[in-house]
């Protein structure tokens, strides 16, 4: 229960919380994994980034039903606001975060 109070503690922020879930066995996700690092570094403080070990948070992976890695979702203010599996574009998680600010 506590892991899924600290969840909603983390994305109940004004700052829009872009979450990675990924697999460390997982080949696409370690393709992925520079693109969010180069895209935080962009967008600074603007954003949250959060990388969730999927195997090792297998409660709040199945109550999000997070069935592919990785899966892209960004939440603010609490509500889910964007949702994708497999890598997505520099560009298209710059026009989702946009959309927020």
């Amino acid at each position: 229960m506590a892991q899924q109070t600290s969840f909603q503690d983390l994305v109940n922020g004004e700052k829009p919380v872009l979450i990675d879930f990924f697999a460390t066995w997982c080949g696409p996700c370690h393709a992925y994994s520079p693109i969010l690092k180069q895209l935080k570094e962009e967008l600074g403080d603007s954003m949250r980034l959060v990388k969730i070990d999927v195997d090792r948070n297998p409660e709040i992976t199945e109550k999000l039903g997070v069935q592919a890695m990785p899966t892209t979702m960004i939440f603010h203010k609490g509500e889910l606001k964007f949702r994708a599996a497999g890598v997505q574009s520099p560009q298209t998680l710059r026009d989702e975060l946009a959309k927020l600010s």
